[in-house]
């Protein structure tokens, strides 16, 4: 299936949402992926985030990447289907940075992207990502399900098939780019010291540039305004916007 007939510029709406209408002259790219069960609803007008984006200059990319896709083949090559769809859209600079990012699966998914994805990546920002996914497996009752439905396709046994998609798992084949992880340590739903903690141990071990910030009392994906300000200067410093 060539994905590149089916996702265009002119049907780019019904694949992601993007802000280009508001930024008519692209010098960056954020690529925002969703967490489990996100991307169900198609966004209809812009909000605060698009428009502050749109304000820097940076092109901002939601991609409907399947509310269930833990970054699998078919979500890795939708999105590069989906950002080819809009660069066209939005001509830019070859060498226009493109920054992966996202919150919790979408954090996995902004890690995993960095390494599978076609074009190159410039830097990676991921709030309380899911680094560890065949410990994940375990972790929720509600998570089986859709990691079987991501992965169950692939010739190999699930916990392999998971492991294609699990940052802690690809470290050192992750690309040596700026990553920038938070997590909260009252996070019940992604825990950290089973996820961030490892992988930025792992990544830190290899001699990886990453920035960690760890935020005692902090409930999954919750950033304060302190952490979104953190979380936002790392996106605007390494997207090459003016703050």
């Amino acid at each position: 299936m060539n994905l590149k007939e089916i996702i265009t510029k002119d049907t780019l709406p019904r694949f992601a949402y993007t802000n280009m209408e508001l930024c008519a002259d692209a010098r960056a790219v954020v690529l925002d992926f969703h967490g489990l069960n996100g991307g169900c609803e198609m966004i209809a007008e812009h909000g605060d985030t698009a428009r502050q984006y749109a304000a820097h200059g940076v092109l901002y990319i939601y991609p409907y990447t399947s509310p269930w896709s833990w970054m699998n083949d078919t979500a890795v090559r939708t999105a590069d289907a989906i950002l080819d769809a809009a660069l066209a859209g939005a001509p830019a600079a070859p060498d226009i940075p493109i920054l992966s990012t996202g919150g919790s699966m979408g954090g996995l998914g902004a890690l995993v992207f960095t390494r599978y994805s076609a074009h190159t990546i410039a830097a990676c920002a991921a709030n309380c990502p899911v680094c560890d996914l065949p410990f994940h497996y375990t972790e929720r009752d509600d998570l089986p399900r859709t990691l079987y439905a991501a992965f169950a396709h692939y010739p190999m046994p699930l916990e392999k098939a998971m492991e294609t998609a699990s940052p802690l798992h690809l470290v050192p084949t992750l690309p040596r780019v700026p990553y920038y992880i938070v997590h909260g340590g009252a996070d019940r739903a992604v825990i950290k010291e089973k996820h961030s903690d490892r992988l930025v141990a792992a990544l830190r071990t290899q001699g990886y540039d990453v920035t960690y910030h760890e935020v005692p009392g902090m409930a999954h994906c919750d950033l304060d305004e302190k952490e979104m300000q953190a979380y936002m200067d790392f996106i605007w410093r390494h997207a090459g916007a003016a703050l």
